[in-house]
């Protein structure tokens, strides 16, 4: 990684400006410099960085890595990606499902304070922490995947009969969020991932189960909600799942007050047949992302990705990297590594087919894991 580190020390030149500004001259949600953000410093260096770090190259992130793994829960420091390559990803992915509930355990069945403490350990190794919510159908009280009755998201708006019943639960969301700072104070920056894949039908907030306005409003009111609770410490990015690029990506974009990336889920489904597949849909749409992104001044990632129990030997730098090789992508993640499902797994693990391969995609100048970031003090100039 040292050729890695030597090759993106202009990036430092560029933070070191970017946190030496008087930090009343702050960025309003649409990127511009004419109004405050109402934003800590941290969170509006984050999103600086994130553009910065697409010059040259890509941070590597893995959710719940710092959880469980293949056959391990809840050791301290541990990883899977950590027990490969000896570093730990940049990025770690978590997800608040059942908060809304007051449940002490999120959909994974790991407590909330446990992935409090992980998010404080992974900022204050220097790294970057992304947030999903699988949040259960409030009309049925089933889960988020409980597509059986319709006018979910009609019930949940202003007007609806669920709707203080929500507001209840976006404050549970809140409070956490809050709730996340180090010992001296500072409050943590997270990228927060509402109401993705939206663009499918597997969740209740998706396309076939509440109309273009409805899921637009379902976002304003979330993000005016928590940044009217004093919510400062987040980025929001829309991860729409691949699907299409154009009308489809954009179709029920909330507007660029609302939105700070660009973001895209997309996975490898096929392992066989699919690979050329995958790759052609990665391109379609990263394209189309560098493009509107690009007049909108934001970044993009690959929000989640991965081939499930990684079949391929050489998947990481074969089939991935050549991919991301030619996009501006600020992050990439894969999904997690179930300790509860044995066939449910997206990095590798000691002894794994593509354990050689994923070291020499940690090799390459492109790749940016924790230990980059870190000894660049990217994320705390």
């Amino acid at each position: 990684m040292i050729q890695t580190i030597y090759q993106i020390l202009s990036i430092v030149c560029i933070i070191t400006i970017m946190g030496g500004c008087n930090q009343k001259s702050q960025e309003n949600r649409s990127g511009h410099q004419d109004e405050p953000s109402g934003r800590t410093i941290e969170t509006q260096h984050l999103l600086k960085n994130l553009t910065a770090v697409a010059r040259k190259g890509f941070l590597f992130g893995h959710q719940d890595a710092t959880l469980y793994g293949i056959g391990w829960e809840g050791d301290s420091g541990r990883s899977d990606v950590h027990s490969v390559v000896g570093d730990y990803p940049a990025v770690l992915g978590f997800d608040l499902g059942k908060i809304e509930l007051g449940h002490d355990k999120n959909i994974d069945n790991v407590s909330f304070e446990k992935i409090r403490q992980e998010i404080i350990r992974h900022y204050n190794r220097g790294g970057m922490v992304t947030i999903s919510w699988h949040a259960d159908n409030p009309l049925t009280g089933s889960h988020s995947w409980d597509v059986g009755t319709g006018g979910v998201v009609t019930s949940i708006l202003p007007g609806g009969d669920k709707h203080e019943l929500f507001l209840g639960w976006l404050q549970s969301v809140a409070d956490f969020f809050h709730s996340l700072q180090t010992d001296d104070g500072t409050k943590i920056p997270v990228l927060f991932r509402p109401w993705y894949e939206h663009t499918g039908s597997w969740f209740w907030w998706g396309k076939d189960y509440c109309t273009v306005d409805e899921y637009k409003q379902l976002w304003s009111m979330t993000r005016e909600f928590l940044d009217d609770r004093g919510t400062d410490n987040l980025l929001y990015a829309y991860s729409p799942d691949a699907q299409g690029p154009g009308e489809i990506y954009m179709e029920r974009y909330p507007g660029d007050e609302y939105v700070d990336l660009f973001g895209l889920d997309c996975y490898h489904r096929d392992n066989e047949k699919g690979t050329e597949a995958y790759q052609h849909t990665l391109h379609t749409i990263l394209s189309f992302m560098t493009e509107e992104a690009g007049k909108r001044n934001k970044p993009i990632a690959l929000t989640e990705t991965g081939l499930e129990t990684i079949p391929v030997p050489d998947w990481w730098t074969n089939v991935l990297l050549p991919v991301l090789d030619q996009y501006p992508v600020s992050y990439v993640l894969v999904w997690r590594n179930a300790r509860e499902r044995p066939d449910h797994y997206y990095v590798p693990y000691p002894g794994h087919l593509s354990e050689k391969d994923f070291m020499a995609f940690y090799h390459h100048p492109k790749t940016l894991f924790c230990r980059d970031i870190q000894q660049l003090m990217i994320y705390n100039p």
